[in-house]
């Protein structure tokens, strides 16, 4: 029997099949960063889910770091939300919001008062953020060198993340994912081509993984902890991460998670670079991705690439214990069904991943609405 499609418990949840919904950015928000009718839909298409976790959505205006992001800091975005989670548990399924903040990878053009973006470190960054033109368009722009962060600061931001869990549950969700990921904030904190700090947030392992110890502590706190995911992206190279001793490093924080009775923590698999795969991954991400199974004993999340046959091969062998798909998720709104009955996938146009209209985004068609010989 398929493992994919067997039930499991997860925190205070019963899913009903391992076929997750991966976070995934779309930058359909509107107004204000509050969601819209029509991400209430695209989220509701796709409530078959065993769980959706949600786009990454920003704690607060300094964690944006892209236009048309969503936000859950305002009462207004709570109540977007609200309508999302509603309509998902209308179709009988279960959501947990990303949060996130960007650090670094962000633009004056987002933050408050226009200042510089903030990070461990006040280095250049190699890439660019989306931002909003003066036509009220679209741009890529570079990212500007980051304000370092105060001691002071970082602790505002700790707050800030258990106000958005909070506000999350407010808002009717599930639970909450801390996004610790693909070079964003707390993964800027973890690794040592992004840390460059002397106090007692930089340097050794312990200090560097400080910051996400704090945040997971105070937003289970807020919620608890059973209601609480992590994502990571150990050995991941977006945005200029890296570090000198990634086995001990994540190694570490598997080992630390694993004490705090969290509902999952998340892994994306170290062969993918943002949304394709690395053709120059460290060769060590095997040996990484057992060790973190190993030192982790709760749930694992997989994540990164994974079709049909090579997520069963990944429950079956113990690798984790559920598995996230993200672009099959963009084409097919009723993908555990399409997987279980081993049916053609619709293609996702890459060109609307990011921002734009319902096209690419709640259009595609399901099983029953393809026309006949058509994916």
């Amino acid at each position: 029997m398929s493992m994919l499609f067997t039930p499991f418990r997860l925190g205070r949840l019963d899913l009903p099949n391992r076929v997750l919904m991966a976070p995934l950015t779309r930058s359909r928000a509107g107004a204000g960063n509050v969601p819209t009718d029509m991400m209430v839909e695209y989220y509701r298409q796709r409530a078959t889910a065993g769980l959706i976790i949600s786009e990454a959505t920003q704690i607060s205006q300094q964690g944006q770091g892209y236009a048309w992001t969503p936000g859950i800091h305002s009462e207004e975005q709570i109540a977007g939300w609200r309508k999302v989670a509603d309509a998902v548990h209308a179709q009988g399924g279960r959501m947990v919001l990303q949060l996130w903040h960007v650090g670094r990878v962000s633009h004056p053009v987002f933050q408050p008062g226009g200042a510089q973006p903030v990070a461990p470190t006040a280095m250049s960054v190699p890439g660019q953020t989306f931002i909003i033109d003066e036509n009220g368009e679209g741009a890529w722009a570079d990212v500007p060198v980051p304000q370092e962060l105060t001691v002071a600061g970082i602790q505002a931001i700790v707050a800030d993340y258990a106000q958005a869990a909070r506000n999350a549950i407010e808002a009717g969700m599930d639970g909450v994912e801390i996004h610790a990921a693909n070079g964003y904030l707390i993964d800027q904190f973890i690794n040592t081509n992004s840390n460059h700090r002397t106090d007692a947030y930089g340097g050794s392992i312990e200090n560097r993984t400080r910051f996400l110890v704090e945040v997971v502590d105070a937003v289970s706190e807020a919620i608890g902890s059973d209601r609480v995911g992590v994502r990571l992206t150990p050995m991941g190279r977006f945005m200029g991460m890296g570090d000198e001793t990634p086995l001990e490093t994540f190694g570490q924080i598997a080992r630390v998670l694993s004490g705090k009775n969290l509902a999952y923590l998340h892994a994306v698999e170290p062969a993918i670079l943002g949304v394709d795969k690395d053709a120059g991954y460290d060769p060590r991400w095997d040996q990484m991705m057992a060790l973190i199974r190993d030192l982790y004993t709760g749930v694992l999340i997989l994540a990164g690439g994974y079709e049909r046959d090579t997520a069963e091969r990944a429950l079956a062998s113990g690798r984790g214990n559920l598995v996230a798909f993200g672009k099959n998720f963009i084409a097919n709104p009723d993908l555990p069904r399409r997987l279980l009955l081993n049916a053609r996938l619709n293609e996702p146009d890459r060109s609307s991943f990011f921002g734009g209209t319902d096209k690419g985004y709640i259009d595609y068609p399901s099983l029953e609405e393809a026309p006949a010989g058509a994916a």
